[in-house]
């Protein structure tokens, strides 16, 4: 991390609320958790009172049989965001040029800052067709926040191909990719893949997740990680989840019928971007963006403003929940 730079980077704004009042359509993770999550969770105590073990064997073997990696691959994180941190830390130095989507998740651009580096912005629905030489380093984000599409993985592998070709290291954020039924592109060559856990299982208070990468890239990763990054709790529940295959496709037949549901519920009166993700991204057209979010809030509902992502100025984000509480954001924005 760049000491100058830190002190110039500001904070990027994020959904959720922490107010139990109202229903929070702001952050996209899941509204279930997978069935013995809180027992998991509160056996680990009593071996939270030794280290855990260094490196946390069982974790990364769950983590690969989730991913379809080798387990010797996966690098264990606090949350996706940590991965992603890790990353942009080991390939860049002050003064290179890094290729971002946009718009897409704030954090790319600040952490690439707080290295000292310059991000270059494309639209992320014509970031694989850019020549990749030129950057120290290209992202992806697969689907991508806030506008849910994915990438055709073919396409997105041909676009990892040139990179590795070219050098140029790619970093793939998958925070949602668990939703869909698309293949990671954890362990392809010259490719660091970030995973939270965050999202798919609905614990975002829970820090865990991981990086996936080969070769030289993985052992940067490697030596760069901090000892005991994650928590005995952590550990824990992050094996427990990963092996929930029956709670992961219910929850994405889940996410993919209500999207369709609410997609159809909006498309008279919004235009509604495509998604593969836990979410929709709205153009509300000549609406006042801050009129509707507080409006609906005042209806007990919490929807994210899009305005703060990179060339958005006319839209709201907003998740897909469970059915009934679908009902209520779908009454919520009937008549804003």
């Amino acid at each position: 991390m760049d000491a100058d730079a830190v002190r110039s980077v500001g904070r990027e704004p994020h959904g959720s609320s922490d107010d139990p009042a109202v229903l929070d359509f702001s952050a996209n993770t899941n509204p279930q958790v997978p069935e013995g999550t809180r027992e998991v969770h509160v056996e680990s105590f009593d071996d939270a009172r030794r280290y855990p073990a260094e490196p946390p064997r069982e974790y990364r073997e769950a983590a690969a049989s989730y991913v379809d990696c080798a387990p010797e691959q996966v690098v264990p994180t606090p949350g996706g965001l940590a991965a992603i941190r890790l990353a942009v830390e080991v390939t860049l130095s002050p003064g290179d040029d890094v290729l971002l989507p946009a718009p897409s998740f704030g954090e790319y651009g600040r952490e690439v800052r707080l290295q000292g580096a310059a991000p270059t912005f494309v639209a992320h629905d014509a970031l694989l067709d850019v020549a990749p030489e030129q950057y120290a380093l290209a992202v992806v984000c697969n689907p991508n926040n806030p506008t849910g599409d994915a990438y055709d993985d073919g396409e997105l592998r041909a676009f990892a191909d040139r990179c590795r070709a070219s050098g140029t290291p790619l970093l793939v954020d998958e925070a949602f990719l668990g939703f869909t039924d698309r293949p990671s592109l954890a362990g392809t060559e010259g490719v660091v893949v970030a995973r939270s856990l965050t999202k798919l299982f609905g614990l975002p208070g829970i820090r865990a997740g991981f990086a996936v990468a080969t070769g030289d890239l993985l052992d940067a990763l490697l030596a760069a990680r901090r000892t005991w990054n994650l928590g005995t709790s952590a550990l824990a529940v992050g094996r427990h989840c990963m092996a929930q295959t029956a709670f992961v496709e219910a929850t994405r037949e889940r996410v993919r019928t209500e999207r369709e549901r609410m997609a159809a519920a909006f498309d008279d009166r919004f235009a509604v971007h495509p998604s593969d993700a836990p979410f929709l991204l709205l153009d509300v057209g000549e609406r006042d963006v801050a009129h509707i979010v507080e409006q609906v809030r005042e209806r007990g509902v919490v929807v994210r403003d899009a305005t703060s992502f990179r060339g958005l100025d006319s839209h709201v984000r907003v998740a897909v929940r469970l059915p009934e509480e679908n009902d209520r954001l779908l009454e919520a924005l009937a008549d804003v």
